[in-house]
Protein backbone atom coordinates (compact mmCIF):
# COMPACT_ATOMS: atom_id res chain seq x y z
CA UNK A 1 0.00 0.00 0.00
CA UNK A 2 1.25 3.21 -0.84
CA UNK A 3 1.91 6.16 2.22
CA UNK A 4 -1.25 8.49 1.69
CA UNK A 5 0.46 11.46 3.36
CA UNK A 6 3.37 11.09 0.60
CA UNK A 7 1.73 12.34 -2.96
CA UNK A 8 3.01 11.92 -5.97
CA UNK A 9 5.81 14.31 -6.61
CA UNK A 10 5.03 16.14 -9.12
CA UNK A 11 6.78 19.36 -8.63
CA UNK A 12 3.99 21.41 -9.87
CA UNK A 13 4.97 25.37 -9.70
CA UNK A 14 2.29 27.54 -8.86
CA UNK A 15 0.38 29.99 -11.15
CA UNK A 16 -1.62 32.58 -9.10
CA UNK A 17 -3.49 35.52 -10.28
CA UNK A 18 -3.47 38.99 -8.69
CA UNK A 19 -6.68 40.83 -9.62
CA UNK A 20 -6.98 44.53 -8.84
CA UNK A 21 -9.68 45.53 -6.49
CA UNK A 22 -9.12 49.04 -8.59
CA UNK A 23 -11.24 48.55 -11.45
CA UNK A 24 -9.43 50.21 -14.11
CA UNK A 25 -6.67 48.20 -13.63
CA UNK A 26 -5.61 44.99 -15.12
CA UNK A 27 -4.36 42.16 -13.15
CA UNK A 28 -1.31 39.89 -13.78
CA UNK A 29 -0.25 36.37 -13.15
CA UNK A 30 2.62 35.27 -11.03
CA UNK A 31 4.62 32.44 -9.70
CA UNK A 32 6.72 33.85 -6.77
CA UNK A 33 6.47 36.46 -4.15
CA UNK A 34 9.78 38.23 -5.94
CA UNK A 35 7.26 38.48 -9.31
CA UNK A 36 3.96 39.62 -7.45
CA UNK A 37 6.07 42.56 -5.69
CA UNK A 38 7.46 43.54 -8.77
CA UNK A 39 4.80 43.57 -10.95
CA UNK A 40 2.35 45.04 -7.94
CA UNK A 41 4.67 47.94 -7.64
CA UNK A 42 4.83 48.69 -11.22
CA UNK A 43 1.24 48.64 -12.29
CA UNK A 44 -0.68 51.62 -12.77
CA UNK A 45 -4.36 51.90 -13.32
CA UNK A 46 -5.76 53.67 -16.80
CA UNK A 47 -5.53 57.26 -14.85
CA UNK A 48 -1.99 56.32 -13.96
CA UNK A 49 -2.30 56.03 -10.09
CA UNK A 50 -0.79 53.03 -7.78
CA UNK A 51 -2.67 49.88 -7.50
CA UNK A 52 -2.21 48.82 -3.94
CA UNK A 53 -4.90 46.37 -3.43
CA UNK A 54 -5.36 42.57 -5.06
CA UNK A 55 -7.34 39.96 -4.49
CA UNK A 56 -5.36 36.91 -4.75
CA UNK A 57 -6.62 33.77 -6.97
CA UNK A 58 -5.46 30.13 -7.63
CA UNK A 59 -4.54 29.39 -10.89
CA UNK A 60 -2.46 26.27 -11.51
CA UNK A 61 -0.58 23.76 -9.06
CA UNK A 62 -1.49 20.35 -7.55
CA UNK A 63 -4.86 19.79 -6.12
CA UNK A 64 -2.94 19.39 -2.57
CA UNK A 65 -1.48 22.87 -3.01
CA UNK A 66 -5.06 24.33 -3.98
CA UNK A 67 -6.43 23.04 -0.73
CA UNK A 68 -3.28 23.98 1.37
CA UNK A 69 -3.96 27.75 -0.39
CA UNK A 70 -7.84 27.98 0.58
CA UNK A 71 -6.89 26.74 3.78
CA UNK A 72 -4.10 29.11 3.85
CA UNK A 73 -6.22 32.35 3.70
CA UNK A 74 -4.08 33.71 0.64
CA UNK A 75 -3.75 37.28 0.43
CA UNK A 76 -1.47 39.85 -0.94
CA UNK A 77 0.30 40.79 2.62
CA UNK A 78 0.60 36.76 3.11
CA UNK A 79 1.60 35.69 -0.31
CA UNK A 80 6.22 35.87 0.82
CA UNK A 81 5.17 33.38 4.01
CA UNK A 82 2.72 31.18 1.38
CA UNK A 83 5.65 30.31 -1.33
CA UNK A 84 7.91 30.16 1.45
CA UNK A 85 6.19 27.10 3.50
CA UNK A 86 4.23 25.61 0.32
CA UNK A 87 7.97 24.89 -1.10
CA UNK A 88 9.89 23.94 2.33
CA UNK A 89 6.72 21.56 3.42
CA UNK A 90 6.89 18.13 2.91
CA UNK A 91 2.68 16.87 2.02
CA UNK A 92 1.72 15.29 5.15
CA UNK A 93 2.90 18.36 6.87
CA UNK A 94 0.51 20.62 4.22
CA UNK A 95 -2.58 17.85 4.61
CA UNK A 96 -2.30 17.97 8.57
CA UNK A 97 -2.52 22.08 8.15
CA UNK A 98 -5.42 21.66 5.65
CA UNK A 99 -7.40 19.27 8.20
CA UNK A 100 -6.47 21.21 11.44
CA UNK A 101 -6.86 25.20 10.01
CA UNK A 102 -9.61 24.13 7.16
CA UNK A 103 -11.72 21.76 9.18
CA UNK A 104 -11.18 21.66 12.65
CA UNK A 105 -10.93 25.43 12.79
CA UNK A 106 -7.89 25.97 14.58
CA UNK A 107 -6.22 29.59 14.31
CA UNK A 108 -2.05 30.05 13.13
CA UNK A 109 0.12 32.80 12.55
CA UNK A 110 1.85 32.29 9.42
CA UNK A 111 5.03 33.74 10.88
CA UNK A 112 5.49 30.71 13.44
CA UNK A 113 3.60 28.71 11.57
CA UNK A 114 4.57 25.18 12.69
CA UNK A 115 1.95 21.49 11.82
CA UNK A 116 2.45 19.99 14.82
CA UNK A 117 1.36 22.89 16.98
CA UNK A 118 -1.98 21.38 16.06
CA UNK A 119 -3.36 18.48 18.09
CA UNK A 120 -5.45 16.08 15.68
CA UNK A 121 -5.33 12.50 14.75
CA UNK A 122 -5.54 11.38 11.11
CA UNK A 123 -6.13 8.16 9.48
CA UNK A 124 -5.60 8.45 6.25
CA UNK A 125 -7.46 6.35 3.35
CA UNK A 126 -10.00 5.02 6.03
CA UNK A 127 -13.60 5.46 6.32
CA UNK A 128 -15.40 5.47 10.20
CA UNK A 129 -16.28 1.74 9.36
CA UNK A 130 -12.77 0.83 8.75
CA UNK A 131 -11.86 2.82 11.59
CA UNK A 132 -14.07 0.96 13.81
CA UNK A 133 -13.12 -2.08 12.73
CA UNK A 134 -9.16 -1.15 12.89
CA UNK A 135 -9.91 0.06 16.74
CA UNK A 136 -11.44 -3.44 17.54
CA UNK A 137 -8.39 -5.24 15.61
CA UNK A 138 -6.17 -2.93 17.40
CA UNK A 139 -7.81 -4.15 20.99
CA UNK A 140 -9.54 -0.81 21.86
CA UNK A 141 -12.56 -2.38 22.95
CA UNK A 142 -10.38 -5.19 24.82
CA UNK A 143 -10.24 -9.21 23.61
CA UNK A 144 -13.29 -10.08 22.01
CA UNK A 145 -13.75 -13.59 21.74
CA UNK A 146 -14.05 -14.62 18.06
CA UNK A 147 -17.59 -16.25 18.53
CA UNK A 148 -19.01 -13.10 19.26
CA UNK A 149 -16.47 -11.48 16.75
CA UNK A 150 -18.84 -12.31 13.84
CA UNK A 151 -22.07 -10.17 15.34
CA UNK A 152 -20.14 -6.57 16.11
CA UNK A 153 -21.88 -4.45 14.18
CA UNK A 154 -19.20 -2.01 12.94
CA UNK A 155 -22.03 0.25 11.16
CA UNK A 156 -22.98 1.05 14.59
CA UNK A 157 -19.73 2.08 15.76
CA UNK A 158 -18.89 3.86 12.85
CA UNK A 159 -22.35 5.84 13.84
CA UNK A 160 -20.85 5.95 17.63
CA UNK A 161 -17.08 7.57 15.97
CA UNK A 162 -18.77 10.03 14.00
CA UNK A 163 -19.33 11.78 17.61
CA UNK A 164 -15.48 12.18 17.47
CA UNK A 165 -14.63 12.01 14.14
CA UNK A 166 -15.00 13.14 11.20
CA UNK A 167 -14.26 12.57 7.38
CA UNK A 168 -13.10 14.77 4.04
CA UNK A 169 -11.46 14.47 0.74
CA UNK A 170 -8.24 16.03 0.18
CA UNK A 171 -6.60 16.00 -3.12
CA UNK A 172 -8.81 12.67 -4.04
CA UNK A 173 -7.84 11.14 -0.83
CA UNK A 174 -10.13 10.09 2.09
CA UNK A 175 -9.10 11.03 5.60
CA UNK A 176 -10.96 10.29 9.29
CA UNK A 177 -9.69 12.77 11.77
CA UNK A 178 -10.40 14.05 15.21
CA UNK A 179 -9.77 17.34 16.19
CA UNK A 180 -8.56 17.44 20.18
Amino acid sequence: MSNPFLMEEDKMSISLHAQPYDLPATGFYFGSAEEFKAKSSALKNTYGDQVEEFEIQFIDGSDLDHAFAKAFGLYQSNISAFFEIVESWEDWQKIHFIIAVGECGYSFDANTLNPNDFDIDIYPETSLRELAEQFVQEGLYGEIPSPIACYIDYDAMARDLSVDYSETVIAGIQYTYRCS
